[in-house]
C-alpha cells in the first residue's frame, strides 16, 4: 500500500515536473521561514530558555502559568479583543465606503493615492505625527479644539490616562491600516461586471443602494475576506503605535497588547521560552479567526 502511494506520488511529481521546478523555490521557504519557526516555536514554548543555557523541557507549565497567573496576560488579552473588535470592523467599513464613494468621484486616481499614503509611512513615524493631535497639553489640536468650544477647562491626558489610551491607538491604527483596504475595495470596484448591473436594472434594481446590497456586495466576497484577514492581522499585530502612544508598559497596562507583552518577555527580559507560548497563542488566536473568516465568506462552487 504505501509502495503504491509512494509510486502514485512521483508519478504525479514528473507529469507535473515544470510546475513543480516552479513551485519548489518557494515551498523551499515557506518551509524554512514559516513552518520551521512555527513548529521551534511550539519547541521553545515547552521549554525554560533564556538564550543563555540549554532549554529545560518543563511541558506546558507555560502556558499553566500564561492562562492561570499571568494577569498581564489576561489584560493584553482584553486590550488587544476590544482593539480588534473596534478597529477591525470601523476600519474595514470606512475603507469600503470611501472606495464606494471615490470610485464613482472625478479625479479618483488623486484620490486613492491620498488615501493610500498613509499605509506606507512607518507606524512609528505616523504615530509621532498624530501625537500632536492628541498632545496631553492645551497646544495640541484636539485639546485646543474642545478648549475653544467651551468643552473641557482641562487638557485630556490622551496618552497618559488609562480610560484614552486605547481609544488613541485605535484611531491612528485605523487611519494607518485603511488604505490597503481602501485600495483592495477600489479595484474590486473597478473590475465589477458592467452586465450584471444592468440585468439588476432589468430586474427592478432602482438605486445606488439596492445596488450596492443585490449586485456590488456579492462580487466583492474576495475583497471582503481579504479585508477581514487584514484586519485580523493588523489587531492581534498591533505594537509600535501602542509603544510610541503609551510606552512599555504603558500606564495601567492600558495600552498593554499581546505583542507587547511578547515582546517585554522576549527582549527585555529573556524568557524565550515564555515568549514562545506567547507566540504560540497568538499564532492560534490569528488562524482560528481567520479559518473562521474564510469558512463563513469564501465562495463556494456549485
Amino acid at each position: 500500500m504505501q509502495n503504491t502511494v509512494r509510486q502514485s506520488f512521483w508519478k504525479k511529481v514528473n507529469t507535473y515536473k515544470t510546475g513543480t521546478l516552479f513551485v519548489l523555490p518557494f515551498l523551499v521557504l515557506y518551509l524554512v521561514f514559516v513552518v520551521a519557526p512555527i513548529i521551534v516555536a511550539i519547541f521553545l514554548s515547552m521549554t525554560n530558555y533564556n538564550l543563555f543555557q540549554v532549554p529545560d523541557f518543563i511541558g506546558l507549565k507555560n502556558y499553566e502559568l500564561l492562562f492561570m497567573g499571568d494577569d498581564v496576560f489576561i489584560t493584553a488579552v482584553a486590550n488587544t479583543a476590544i482593539f480588534a473588535v473596534v478597529s477591525g470592523p470601523i476600519g474595514l467599513i470606512a475603507s469600503f465606503l470611501f472606495a464606494w464613494i471615490i470610485n464613482k468621484a472625478p479625479f479618483s486616481k488623486l484620490f486613492a493615492l491620498l488615501f493610500y499614503a498613509p499605509s506606507l509611512t512607518s507606524s512609528i513615524a505616523m504615530s509621532v505625527v498624530w501625537m500632536y493631535f492628541f498632545s496631553p497639553d492645551r497646544y495640541g489640536l484636539v485639546n485646543n479644539v474642545l478648549f475653544n468650544l467651551g468643552l473641557i477647562n482641562e487638557p485630556i491626558l490622551w496618552n497618559t490616562d488609562p480610560s484614552t489610551i486605547l481609544l488613541v491607538i485605535i484611531v491612528i491604527s485605523i487611519w494607518m491600516n485603511m488604505g490597503s483596504g481602501f485600495m483592495v475595495f477600489l479595484a474590486g470596484l473597478k473590475n465589477t461586471s458592467q452586465e450584471l448591473r444592468e440585468a439588476g436594472q432589468i430586474d427592478g434594481v432602482r438605486n445606488a443602494t439596492q445596488e450596492l446590497l443585490y449586485i456590488v456586495l456579492p462580487q466583492l466576497r474576495p475583497q471582503i475576506l481579504f479585508g477581514i484577514i487584514n484586519a485580523v492581522v493588523n489587531a492581534f499585530g498591533v505594537f509600535d503605535i501602542a509603544l510610541v502612544v503609551a510606552g512599555l508598559p504603558s500606564p495601567d497596562y492600558a495600552g498593554h497588547t499581546i505583542v507587547a507583552h511578547l515582546y517585554d518577555y522576549a527582549f527585555i527580559r529573556y524568557e524565550m521560552g515564555y515568549a514562545a507560548a506567547i507566540s504560540v497563542v497568538l499564532f492560534l488566536f490569528t488562524f482560528g479567526i481567520g479559518q473562521l473568516a474564510i469558512k463563513f465568506l469564501s465562495s463556494k462552487e456549485g
